[in-house]
């Protein structure tokens, strides 16, 4: 039996995404070239899923926010959590936990200044290169990938292309009877997208 090309064809576009780069920040590319070298020469597991971390995308790199990092390093005194995305401050916490290390792509100002200031120290990726580079003593986090904000992403539906992404959620002020529930999202008041 060989392949049904009329139907299906041969499968196109599976390649790796990590064959080429595709992000335009030079200090992205840079921390690829050192993970790449690091994950080849010391075969560490953790400097190849930082590396494989790295090469996703934006939506793949979900931001964590400061009270989940709390609650993932809270009996793990001396680690450093390793975060390849960026981390937000959280205002429901009221106190941040001391001395905690995090290393991360990014940090917001206000989670920054809450964990230095609470004589904890925010590292980058190449300044962990230096400490620990096959990962000892580091706990590889990653934020939630369901947050509500992907509920947003994609081409909202128009009048003029009614089917881009019927399940894009609009940005509205409110959900209630007056807000964005009349010509274009009912049936009975011209039309329905």
């Amino acid at each position: 039996m060989g392949i049904d090309l009329k139907a299906g064809g041969r499968r196109v576009g599976h390649k790796s995404s990590m064959k080429k780069v595709k992000s335009n920040n030079p200090y992205t590319k840079l921390l690829i070239k050192l993970y790449k070298f690091l994950a080849r020469r010391t075969e560490s597991k953790f400097c190849a899923t930082v590396l494989k971390r790295l090469h996703m995308s934006k939506v793949n790199k979900p931001p964590i926010g400061l009270h989940r990092l709390a609650k993932y390093m809270s009996k793990k005194e001396g680690k450093t959590a390793v975060i390849v995305g960026k981390v937000t401050d959280d205002v429901r916490m009221l106190e941040c936990p001391s001395n905690m290390k995090v290393c991360a792509l990014g940090f917001t100002e206000t989670a920054r200044r809450r964990i230095e200031g609470s004589g904890g120290e925010c590292i980058t990726f190449d300044q962990l290169a230096l400490r620990s580079p096959k990962g000892s003593d580091t706990v590889l986090l990653r934020g939630p990938k369901s947050r509500e904000a992907l509920s947003h992403f994609g081409h909202s539906v128009s009048v003029n292309n009614p089917h881009t992404h019927t399940n894009v959620k609009p940005y509205v002020r409110s959900k209630g009877r007056k807000f964005e529930k009349a010509r274009g999202r009912r049936r009975s008041r011209g039309f329905k997208v």
